[in-house]
């Protein structure tokens, strides 16, 4: 049973170590990639002016993109708007093909929503990721101590197999 319990604090430290430098180094190559894009938020965002690392100014640039996006499409979203819209001409008049009809061109405000669902897309991923990183790194400190009760345990039943208590 000493063994076993030997055997099982040893391992769980070892796993519990493993965890929290995979954790460690998930959040190093987040950030390293994020940092590596040198994207700064906008003076109109929550937290102006700050280039963008952590899980905060990340949330804060997914946000003002949306609402930039928002503003350019007259609060419309990708599926709110219509594929093609009627083309114009410099006076704003319709254009008209030979049968009378509008000329159809596409939407080009419900396109500017591809480029902000990539942009905003990527930055939830580098929020997820940071996540992701602090709960494996959560879990791998729960095992150290895990490992450390276990250790204790094998000193307590040592000691009470060395009296023939049990």
């Amino acid at each position: 049973m000493k063994l076993i319990l030997r055997y099982s604090s040893t391992l769980t430290i070892l796993i519990g170590l493993l965890l929290l430098l995979c954790g460690t180094g998930g959040v190093a190559f987040t950030y390293s990639n994020v940092a590596r894009e040198n994207v700064t938020t906008t003076s109109d965002s929550a937290i102006p002016n700050t280039p963008v690392r952590g899980v905060f100014t990340l949330k804060t640039q997914t946000d003002i993109i949306r609402e930039h996006t928002l503003r350019s499409t007259g609060g419309k979203t990708f599926a709110e708007m219509p594929r093609t819209i009627p083309e114009v001409d410099a006076d704003g008049n319709q254009v008209l093909d030979k049968d009378g009809k509008p000329v159809m061109v596409p939407n080009v405000a419900r396109n500017a929503w591809f480029n902000a669902t990539t942009l905003i897309t990527a930055l939830n991923l580098a929020i997820i990721s940071y996540a992701f990183s602090g709960l494996v790194m959560g879990i791998g400190i729960i095992m150290i101590w895990f490992g450390i009760m276990l250790r204790a345990l094998t000193k307590i039943y040592k000691k009470e197999k060395g009296s023939n208590n049990i």
